[in-house]
C-alpha cells in the first residue's frame, strides 16, 4: 500500500502565517473581532492564531446542532461552548482545522447564532479538501488539498511541541459523505 500524502510542520506553520497575516490585515486592532475555535479540530488552531493576534477566544461545542446525531452517538467533545464576549455586533471569525462537506460549519452557525446575531461572521480555516455538500467557503485558508470522496484528512497541531505537526491523507473504512 502506498504511503499517505503527508502536510509537514513546516509548510502547516506556514499555512497558519499566512491566516493570521490574512486576518491582522483586515481585522487590526478591531476590539469586535473575536475567534471562536470548532471543537474539537479548530482549538488548536485558534489558540495558535489568537497567541499571534492578541484577540479574544473562544469554543463552539456543536454537538448537538450535528445533523448525524440519530445515526451517531453524540461525540465526547473535551470543550464546551465558551463565548468570552457579547456577540452581538461582534466580528466573529470561525476557527476549524479542515472545511469538507460544509455539515460542521453549518453546526456551528446554528450553535453561534444560539447565542445572539453577529454583525460579521467569518471562516478560517487551515486545510480545504473539498466536496462542498453545503455552499460555504473560507474567507481565509491556509492549504488546498485534492482528496476523493473515500478519504480522511487528518491534522495533528501538538500543543506540546510544534515540530511534531502534520497532516496526513488516508483512505477511509467510512462510507463517502452524503
Amino acid at each position: 500500500m502506498p504511503a499517505s500524502p503527508t502536510v509537514s510542520a513546516a509548510e502547516l506553520h506556514a499555512a497558519i502565517e499566512r491566516i493570521a497575516t490574512a486576518i491582522e490585515a483586515r481585522h487590526g486592532n478591531d476590539p469586535q473581532a473575536l475567534l471562536l475555535g470548532i471543537a474539537n479540530g479548530g482549538l488548536e488552531l485558534t489558540r495558535r492564531l489568537a497567541e499571534r493576534l492578541k484577540l479574544p477566544t473562544g469554543t463552539l461545542d456543536i454537538s448537538f446542532h450535528r445533523d448525524d446525531i440519530g445515526r451517531n452517538p453524540i461525540p465526547k467533545e473535551f470543550a464546551p461552548t465558551r463565548v468570552p464576549a457579547d456577540i452581538d455586533a461582534a466580528h466573529v471569525i470561525l476557527i476549524d482545522d479542515v472545511l469538507f462537506t460544509g455539515r460542521t460549519l453549518k453546526a456551528a452557525l446554528d450553535e453561534l447564532f444560539d447565542h445572539g446575531r453577529p454583525e460579521t461572521v467569518e471562516l478560517a480555516i487551515l486545510i480545504d479538501r473539498g466536496g462542498r455538500r453545503l455552499p460555504f467557503a473560507a474567507d481565509y485558508c491556509g492549504l488546498t488539498l485534492e482528496t476523493g470522496p473515500l478519504e480522511k484528512v487528518s491534522v495533528h497541531l501538538d500543543d506540546a511541541d510544534p515540530t511534531l505537526d502534520h497532516a496526513e491523507v488516508r483512505r477511509s473504512i467510512k462510507k463517502a459523505a452524503r
